[in-house]
């Protein structure tokens, strides 16, 4: 059965317990009720924004006094008085910091009154809107909130991504906005731009202490100058998605999806995975399956080349690594013999994802020298008849079998017959590393019948031999000192045991 290339839907956003939002302040009056130390903290925040802040209390922190006086950024205003309704007017946002219930819930009903965004200083209830936590390398922000279920790991995350974002970055955003008229003024298509800004982004990550200046961006306009002259060209990209687990996702793989026009992904491309192309790509489902509807490898291969050649930039998304089983020379071919430029990023491929899961090595240095990889059909849905059943039944291999769901007990009769001894650990896994993941563990001899009785239905994959067997963890008993010492003389490396220290 044969289907056609099918457009879908991005997934639609999950819930959010606020919107993240980013108020333009420079200005703008902003009213502050409160003269303790959490509104000086306040007062001080929306002064670097640029706001006008005045700030209404009978008594001032020294904190709040210095900082009006000191403040460079916006201005703060001290009006020695209580708050009163008349100050709402015109205001872009209300703040209050106060100890007292009432006076705080008086104060939001006054916002409320006026329509302005408030928000009550340790009182969710009474706060349209909330503060967060903050990575400052501004004009690039970063905002943090868990909504209040755990602040202290909001806190810990905050410092994280301070450690990791280097403080340049600050100087790369403000150079975007210092260049962006001049990039606009060019005229490129939304294509060149995007380039454009693209390779901004690779001098920024590449290079975050060093400052950009003008002979850089005369370098990147001058690039873009000359892909506008030129007949704009797409690229291709054949994309492995890994087994299914989205945290297996390659940082390049994650990269070609953030930048992609187009993504043609097969049915076996989890969509968790298809959730971190960018939400403007268009996503088309050319899906092949086993024994059931697939679209034709020539249909892919036309529209691939066809997106390409109207510039866009197509990533071809596969389960899995796009060069095992995913008839990628095919897609490799076309896109050559159309003059379309073409890369290949590597995945992780079904067998390295289940045995990191099941913490199964593949190979074994006593009993599993050779790894081999194999389709478990052809393209008539048979069982290959050019098989090499010498080399699948050797015993000191590990065989990997990808897509045997309907040819495995024949090919389990043909390794029998060839030798492999019937108690070979065989394991067959449906659904790798996804949440459904199903294990069934027998014998290569047992292995059909136990699947037969399963009835599971997803992808699977079989893997065959002596290293899958092995399981046993080893238990350190007694002086923990001692089997260091083992281990060493069996490899003849000299390790001194370590002193124990004492109970505390």
């Amino acid at each position: 059965m044969s289907r056609t290339p099918t457009e879908t839907r991005p997934s639609r956003i999950a819930p959010l317990a606020k919107l993240p939002v980013f108020f333009g302040l420079s200005g703008r009056r902003v009213i502050l009720a409160g003269g303790s130390e959490a509104a000086a903290w306040k007062a001080e925040l929306l002064a670097a924004a640029g706001a006008k802040v005045e700030v209404y209390a009978e008594h001032f922190c020294d904190e709040l006094s210095e900082l009006a006086a000191d403040v460079t950024q916006g201005q703060i205003t001290l009006h020695h008085r209580p708050w009163s309704i008349d100050i709402f007017p015109h205001a872009a946002l209300a703040i209050c910091a106060t100890e007292n219930d009432a006076e705080a819930w008086a104060f939001r009903c006054a916002a409320q009154s006026a329509g302005i965004p408030c928000n009550v200083v340790d009182r969710p209830a009474f706060c349209d809107f909330n503060f967060g936590g903050i990575v400052n390398r501004s004009p690039l922000i970063i905002g943090i909130s868990t909504d209040g279920a755990a602040p202290v790991f909001g806190q810990a995350i905050r410092a994280k991504l301070e450690a990791i974002l280097p403080k340049g970055f600050s100087r790369w955003a403000d150079a975007a906005r210092a260049w962006r008229p001049s990039v606009q003024a060019l005229g490129l298509s939304f294509q060149g731009r995007r380039r454009f800004w693209e390779r901004f982004t690779e001098q920024a990550l590449a290079r975050p202490d060093e400052m950009p200046n003008d002979s850089l961006r005369d370098v990147l306009v001058d690039q873009s100058r000359n892909e506008t002259s030129a007949p704009e060209t797409g690229h291709v990209m054949l994309v492995g998605a890994g087994p299914g687990d989205p945290e297996l996702l390659t940082l390049k793989a994650l990269r070609a999806l953030q930048s992609a026009d187009i993504v043609l992904y097969d049915d076996l491309v989890s969509r968790d995975v298809l959730d971190f192309a960018r939400r403007e790509a268009k996503t088309m489902l050319v899906g092949k399956t086993g024994h059931g509807p697939s679209c034709k490898q020539e249909d892919i291969n036309r529209l691939m080349v066809a997106f390409a050649l109207q510039g866009k930039r197509v990533v071809r998304l596969k389960s899995g690594d796009p060069m095992i089983f995913g008839r990628a020379s095919e897609e490799i071919e076309a896109c050559r013999a159309a003059g379309v430029s073409i890369e290949v990023i590597p995945g992780i491929t079904t067998a390295q994802g289940v045995a990191s899961r099941l913490t199964r090595s593949l190979t074994h240095r006593k009993t599993a020298r050779r790894l081999q990889f194999m389709t478990g059909h052809d393209h008539s849905g048979q069982l290959p008849d050019d098989i090499d059943w010498n080399a699948i039944a050797d015993p000191k291999a590990t065989t990997v079998v990808y897509m045997p769901g309907k040819t495995l007990a024949t090919l389990s009769d043909a390794v029998l017959r060839h030798g492999l001894p019937p108690d070979i650990p065989a394991l067959a896994v449906f659904n790798a590393t996804r949440p459904d993941e199903r294990v069934i563990e027998a014998t290569i001899a047992t292995l059909p019948d136990e699947l037969a009785k399963a009835a599971i239905k997803g992808p699977v994959i079989v893997i065959f031999g002596n290293a899958v067997g092995y399981t046993q963890e080893v238990v350190l008993t007694g002086d923990q000192s001692q089997p260091a010492t083992e281990i060493s003389e069996l490899e003849g490396v000299p390790v001194r045991p370590r002193a124990r220290k004492g109970n505390s």
